[in-house]
This record gives structure tokens, C-alpha cells and sequence, in this order.
């Protein structure tokens, strides 16, 4: 083969890839050069973080022993099929969660704020919005925030909650469905629209600056880089907008008409991640499920999540806590399924996603933060062990978050309350 033909396979690849078409033209890997044949085997590395906010109860997850030789507790015999894509982590939390009420925690599973929800309280970065900074404009959607009831994990820089997608119609529209041209038309002037008033502001605030002291100079100094993202995302977005979506084998799903179907909702959109992932139209996606105060339609099941979380013991309360939670650990089975069968090359698409499933409380019952349920499969990382951290002095979660980001490939050291690089025990490939 020679260097023209070489090129011009290459510039096809590169049309399809700027095209949106999730389509690879095949290669004989013999007629390229080593660096071009490393270039096109890159497979990009994602993250997905699911937080229960009701918890998980530990005497059923955690088994008594660590390492690899671990006996299944009741919920782990649900994952065993992967029980070597997976590590359990005992003795991970954030520091100083108490916040405004037993729940406030939830906003801050990703960022580490503390204290959360007490008077002067700011959130702060969330590690899915610090990597879409890095990755993001790589994307169609720098991030996908995916909910059962619309709240969400992911805050800007500036500690802002981004609004989550509840309907799995809604967001497989977003994702690959074509508008008509009038619609994509209307679409790029309202970005236009956001830019031009990007423009406004960030005018306007110049013009302050010199009448300011130092202390608010650098919050307007924040302000002015947090509209200086928003510019570059707008822009991002424009250009995306005449880009064919990519076609997938699957039907638009139809969303859940029972509200209180937490299981339902759940498993609809666990099913669009593994379409997102594989397609590059993000690489970041978080998932909210929140508790709900209604009766969910499992069998066995006649109390509300809620009052089942808060069980206070209640052999009753806590045999129907079961059957909710192996119901969510099921659907969650499914999601590493589907991402253990869909192929890239030679790899697993489990290979090159790190999926954290766990919850922002360690003990819903008291409202308790410490020693959170927290289960990291797929990504980089040698698994099959049951992690026992220090369960009285807890290693920061932010510590995860850093050696999945650096596992990414991207140069951290630290994120929110981090005190090291990396979590003892966990290895990567």
C-alpha cells in the first residue's frame, strides 16, 4: 500500500469519524506503519458513576472477608457472572458531610463539598464536570446527566446543579434522532442567541472590574472563566448541530408511566449508557436514583422506599429493604452485561469504561456517611477483590476519583479532599 492510499483511507476515517457515523471502515493492520496502526486502535476511556441516594444495606453487599478469596453476600451473588470485572471498596467516604438535613450529602457524592446545605454553604466542581473540562469538546455532549427525578450529581465550577434528562424517549431523541432542517436552524440560533448575550455579560463586567476591590475582582475573575466555558460549549454545540447522529440497532424506548416504578425507570435508562458510550457521543454520564416516599410495584414489597431506608431495625422493614435493593442490583447487572457484550476491536466496552455504583450514604437508617457502599467495575483496573479500607478512619472517595481520572489519562494529583493519588489495594492493568 502505498502513502497516497494510506492517506486517503485515512482521510475517509476522519470524514466518517467528524461525520458522526459510527461506522469503521476495516484495516489491514499488515500496511500500516506502527505508529498509525497504535493511533487507530485508541479506544477512548469513559467514566459512569450511579449513586443510589437511599444507600445499599451493608450486612447484605459487604462480605466479612477481603481480597479475592470473599464469599458472596446476597447482593454480590447477583453480580457473580462478574465477579473479575469489579472490586468491592469497605472504608471510603467525604469528609464532613453533615449538612442541612439526613440527605443533603446526596448534592455532594461527587464533588466533596462540605458540609452541605448549612448557611454559607457553596458546592464545588463535581469530577465528571472537571473531566468534560478536559474531554468534554471531544463529544457531541460533553456529559450526559441521567436521573429518575430530574436532580442530578453533576455542579459546574461554580457549584451549580446540572439538570438531569428523566426521559429515556427524551434523551435517545437527543442522542440519535435528526432533526428536521428548520428545527436545526431554530437550534443554532438559539446558541447564537446564548453566545451574543455571552458577549453582553462578559462587557458588561469588564467595565466593573477597575471599580472593585481585590477580593471581588477574583470572584469576577470566576465568574468571567466560568463564561468562558460557556462560550467554548456553545460554540462546540453549534458545530455538532449539522453533524449527521449516529444510527443505532435500537428503538426509541417508552418512558416508564408509573412514577413510583423506580426499577423500571432505572433499567431504561442504564440502557441508553451502554448506546452513548459506544457511538462517542459522550464519555461522561452520571446517574442520580433517587428514593422515592411511594410503594415501589415490586413483589412482597407494601412499604415505601423511604420509610424502608429509615428501618430501625425492623426485621419486616429490612426483609422488603431486600427486595427493593436486589431489585436495583439487578438492573445494574444488566448495565454490566450489556457493556461486557458490545465489542470494540478486540476489547470489551466494559474495558474501557470505570462504572461506579454506590450511594452517598453508608447507613441510610441513621442518616450515617461514613463507609459508603461503593463498587468500581470495568476501566483499567485489575479487579476480583473485596477492598477493606480503614472502616473508623475512612480514606477520602476523592482518592478514586483521581486514579480513575489519571487512569483516563489526564495529569491530577488532587481533587477536592484527596489525600493521595491513589487507593490502597486497587491496581491498574
Amino acid at each position: 500500500m502505498n502513502s497516497n492510499s494510506c492517506n486517503d483511507t485515512r482521510n475517509r476515517r476522519s470524514f466518517l469519524r467528524a461525520s458522526g457515523v459510527g461506522l469503521a471502515l476495516p484495516i489491514l493492520d499488515a500496511y500500516l506503519p506502527r505508529g498509525v496502526r497504535a493511533a487507530e486502535e485508541r479506544i477512548p476511556q469513559r467514566m459512569v458513576c450511579v449513586c443510589t441516594t437511599l444507600g445499599l444495606h451493608a450486612p447484605f453487599l459487604f462480605p466479612e472477608a477481603d481480597g479475592s478469596n470473599y464469599e458472596l453476600t446476597p447482593y454480590l451473588q447477583i453480580l457473580n457472572s462478574y465477579r473479575k470485572d469489579f472490586t468491592l471498596i469497605n472504608g471510603m467516604s467525604h469528609p464532613d458531610q453533615t449538612g442541612s438535613d439526613g440527605h443533603s450529602s446526596g448534592m455532594t457524592w461527587l464533588t466533596a463539598a462540605r458540609h452541605p446545605g448549612l448557611a454559607g454553604f457553596r458546592n464545588t466542581i463535581s469530577i465528571d464536570q472537571w473531566l468534560a473540562a478536559k474531554i468534554g469538546l471531544e463529544t457531541r455532549f460533553p456529559s450526559l446527566q441521567l436521573s429518575t427525578d430530574g436532580s442530578s450529581q453533576s455542579y459546574t465550577s461554580a457549584g451549580i446543579m446540572i439538570p438531569a434528562e428523566q426521559s429515556p424517549s427524551r434523551m435517545f431523541t437527543k442522542l440519535f434522532l435528526d432533526g428536521t432542517a428548520e428545527a436545526k436552524e431554530a437550534q443554532i440560533q438559539k446558541l447564537r442567541e446564548g453566545k451574543s448575550i455571552m458577549d453582553t455579560v462578559r462587557e458588561e463586567t469588564r467595565q466593573v472590574r477597575d471599580r472593585i476591590g481585590k477580593e471581588d475582582r477574583e470572584k469576577l475573575e470566576e465568574y468571567l472563566h466560568s463564561v468562558r466555558e460557556m462560550e467554548q460549549r456553545l460554540s462546540a454545540a453549534e458545530a455538532w448541530v449539522n453533524k449527521p447522529k449516529p444510527k443505532v440497532d435500537a428503538s426509541i424506548p417508552e418512558d416508564i408511566k408509573e412514577s413510583k416504578d423506580l426499577i423500571g425507570q432505572m433499567q431504561l435508562l442504564f440502557e441508553l449508557i451502554p448506546l452513548a458510550l459506544q457511538t462517542d457521543s459522550t464519555r461522561l454520564i452520571t446517574v442520580m436514583v433517587q428514593g422515592r416516599n411511594d410503594v415501589p410495584p415490586i413483589p412482597g414489597v407494601s412499604i415505601d422506599h423511604h420509610n424502608l431506608s429509615h428501618h430501625g431495625q425492623d426485621s419486616e422493614k429490612i426483609r422488603q429493604l431486600r427486595l427493593v435493593e436486589e431489585a436495583q442490583i439487578h438492573a445494574f447487572e444488566k448495565l454490566l452485561a450489556a457493556l461486557n457484550r458490545k465489542q470494540e476491536g478486540a476489547s470489551r466496552l466494559m474495558d474501557s469504561t470505570s462504572v461506579i455504583f454506590g450511594s452517598n450514604l453508608g447507613n441510610a437508617n441513621s442518616h450515617d456517611t461514613k463507609n459508603l457502599p461503593l463498587l468500581l467495575a470495568g476501566g483499567r483496573f485489575r479487579h476480583g477483590k473485596h477492598l477493606m479500607l480503614d472502616r473508623e478512619k475512612n480514606t477520602p472517595l476523592c482518592n478514586l476519583f483521581v486514579q480513575i481520572a489519571q487512569q483516563m489519562g489526564h495529569e491530577i494529583e488532587q481533587f477536592g479532599s484527596s489525600s493521595s493519588s491513589s487507593v490502597n489495594g486497587l491496581e491498574s492493568e
